[in-house]
């Protein structure tokens, strides 16, 4: 007996921390992902968008990108991206920024991050830099190694530190003790669009299959 379909899920991001995210999403979802492409940065990603989307003519896309402080909203910015998405493609905007969704799951965050779980933002898509959020929390962290490896050193220049992004992957790769996004999706309402988004589009691919 041939077992259940799984969609496979083709994407690009704008980080190795949005790669980790963007694979559970899918897994969330329902489906499987696929090649991940971008992680080079928003303005590239931008610019690869019109290829993306005509791939998307024939297989499953997610694409994920920030909100930053590009535009205040973010449906009107997605149309502003891409006016006309392919049936297939599923282009989501984090607002403002992918660590918003990781915040959204504040008991597992704040396990994370070794703090007190009321101190980590119950509305964090209302955050204005969500990143800079993580690094403060990770300062008050009683685990020296969480500030050691998210706080950016003196004078390094830097917005986080040297360990931030292998942190944050592990956090969203972990199923079993990390983030969990269907908790996530319920303090994060572009969270919560962007799954609702990537369902309905697995559920279409299903119910195209034989």
């Amino acid at each position: 007996m041939m077992g259940a379909y799984v969609p496979v899920v083709s994407g690009a991001v704008e980080g190795i921390v949005d790669e980790a995210v963007f694979r559970r999403l899918v897994q969330t979802a329902g489906g499987d992902a696929g090649a991940i492409y971008g992680k080079g940065g928003k303005h590239p990603l931008i610019q690869s968008l019109p290829g993306y989307n005509n791939a998307a003519r024939f297989a499953p896309w997610l694409v994920l990108i920030d909100l930053d402080h590009d535009a205040d909203c973010a449906p009107p910015y997605r149309n502003f991206l891409l006016p006309a998405p392919s049936a297939q493609m599923c282009l989501r905007v984090a607002v403002r920024e992918v660590e918003s969704w990781l915040l959204a799951d504040r008991e597992r965050m704040a396990d994370l991050l070794d703090v007190n779980p009321n101190w980590v933002p119950s509305e964090p898509d209302a955050l204005d830099d969500p990143k800079q959020a993580v690094v403060n929390l990770a300062r008050r962290s009683g685990d020296r190694g969480i500030s050691r490896d998210l706080v950016p050193r003196e004078g390094s220049g830097r917005v986080e530190g040297p360990a931030y992004a292998s942190r944050l992957i592990e956090f969203a790769s972990d199923h079993r003790y990390g983030w969990r996004p269907s908790i996530a999706a319920r303090s994060s309402e572009s969270l919560n669009r962007c799954l609702r988004a990537l369902r309905r589009l697995m559920r279409t691919l299903r119910h195209g299959q034989p």
